[in-house]
């Protein structure tokens, strides 16, 4: 298991991190070594670009090391802490607190579920599993944006503001 960190997150150091990834990992029944890494919005940008095609940064990309490594390496996550720290101002919590909602939603992805395509196995499976490990609103259930970016707009505070274009 390994956890780096490009950018600073407050609140949350390396070794919390480490205990959260196995926590979650083990409550996903992931097996095999995970690393996660914690970077900017240009990294994500051009890692989205790269692997998907996309050239926008993204909150949380999964890379599963494929069945030939399945016994020893599940896979890596890339995070971008800048949108976290959006997304965490947004909802009102710590930033620490919303990578551990990211890097749960990463596991998932490296575990073989996807939310685009399972008609909703992996938004049930991650919000009882964010229960289990004492995290907020799952990503995927509190996702109002676009499917394809987990990155959160604010929420209007009135319904006068939510009808105006």
């Amino acid at each position: 298991m390994t956890v780096s960190f490009q950018k600073t997150v407050p609140g949350l150091s390396e070794l919390a991190m480490k205990r959260f990834v196995r926590r979650a990992a083990d409550a996903v029944k992931l097996r095999g070594s995970v690393s996660v890494r914690i970077a900017g919005d240009r990294e994500l940008q051009a890692l989205n670009q790269q692997f998907r095609g996309k050239d926008h940064p993204t909150d949380v990309l999964s890379f599963p090391a494929g069945d030939a490594y399945a016994s020893t390496l599940a896979g890596d996550i890339a995070i971008s802490a800048d949108i976290a720290t959006r997304n965490a101002r947004v909802l009102g919590h710590p930033v620490s607190l919303e990578i551990k909602i990211l890097a749960l939603h990463g596991l998932l992805h490296l575990a073989g579920h996807d939310h685009e395509s399972d008609r909703g196995q992996m938004a049930a499976l991650e919000q009882r599993l964010r229960r289990e490990l004492r995290l907020p609103a799952a990503l995927i259930e509190r996702n109002h944006a676009d499917a394809a970016s987990h990155t959160l707009s604010p929420r209007p505070t009135s319904r006068k503001r939510m009808l105006r274009p």
